[in-house]
């Protein structure tokens, strides 16, 4: 079952459409930067977009910021929404489950299969724009450490000032992808969960998208700090800790956290109610 939602997965032009659009974004971006040679102050614009001038290996880092506030939560949201619902409004999934297929082990198989999806989305967005990166801006071959060495194995320089070594770039680049993956399975297993609730994907993509753009709002309210540190969205930034030296673990680790309760109490959800739903399409 696992391999057939898999397959139907790679089968859909809609979500390699998706991905097009979340790695050409960050493309579009760099370009620009790379032909007009400016990029936005630091602490200003996407996080990192001012440095990619001289460190183009640091381009994955920008390009995630850059999707990461809008774009990949709506494409997950998109995916996740139409797992169930989508099923049900093609009038498919009594079909589906007519065969000897149970509830558990379809709602396992779309999992796995949005598992997938954020992954390949995530990892394709990184994998693309450190090519991009590299081919627009190069990187800094060159650089002084704190000690005043002259070294030819320095490539960035994080958050912090400190020199960063190519092993480096690399270890915080894939915690980066991982932490953003997480937190976007944050948001499917809402969408996953409203999937098993109505007939309609549009319905359950707009419910996710409108809990985030609550939570986002919340953020930012003070008079709301009392439940920000438990909103899906609060710690979704946490992951330029990463470029900071000696990282920053504290948000990384509540982020991480916070992200592992919602998808437990979503996905949890979304079992209860399709266990005993009435499957009437």
């Amino acid at each position: 079952m696992i391999g057939v939602e898999l397959l139907k997965l790679a089968r859909r032009p809609r979500v390699w459409i998706s991905i097009v659009l979340l790695c050409g974004l960050p493309i579009t971006v760099a370009i620009f930067v790379a032909v007009t040679h400016v990029a936005p102050p630091p602490g200003q614009g996407p996080a990192l977009l001012s440095a990619v001038l001289s460190d183009g290996s640091l381009f994955p880092a920008a390009a995630l910021a850059i999707v990461l506030p809008i774009f990949l939560p709506v494409a997950v949201a998109v995916v996740a929404g139409d797992a169930i619902a989508g099923e049900a409004s093609a009038g498919m999934l009594r079909y589906l489950l007519a065969r000897p297929v149970g509830r558990t082990r379809l709602l396992v198989a779309k999992l796995v299969a949005l598992v997938a999806y954020v992954l390949l989305a995530v990892v394709l967005v990184a994998l693309t724009s450190y090519i991009t990166g590299r081919i627009l801006f190069g990187n800094s071959p060159v650089a002084v450490t704190p000690t005043g060495i002259t070294t030819s194995n320095v490539v960035a320089t994080s958050l912090s000032g400190t020199p960063l070594t190519p092993h480096d770039v690399l270890f915080r680049i894939l915690g980066s992808v991982a932490f953003i993956a997480v937190s976007m399975l944050g948001v499917g297993a809402i969408a996953l969960f409203l999937s098993t609730v109505t007939n309609s994907p549009l319905a359950a993509a707009l419910g996710a998208l409108a809990a985030l753009i609550t939570s986002q709002v919340l953020v930012t309210l003070n008079s709301a700090d009392a439940v920000a540190p438990y909103l899906p969205t609060r710690y979704w930034l946490a992951w330029i800790d990463f470029f900071r030296e000696p990282i920053l673990w504290r948000n990384i680790d509540r982020g991480l956290a916070v992200q592992a309760v919602y998808v437990v109490v979503f996905l949890g959800a979304a079992w209860a109610h399709f266990a005993t739903k009435d499957i009437t399409s």
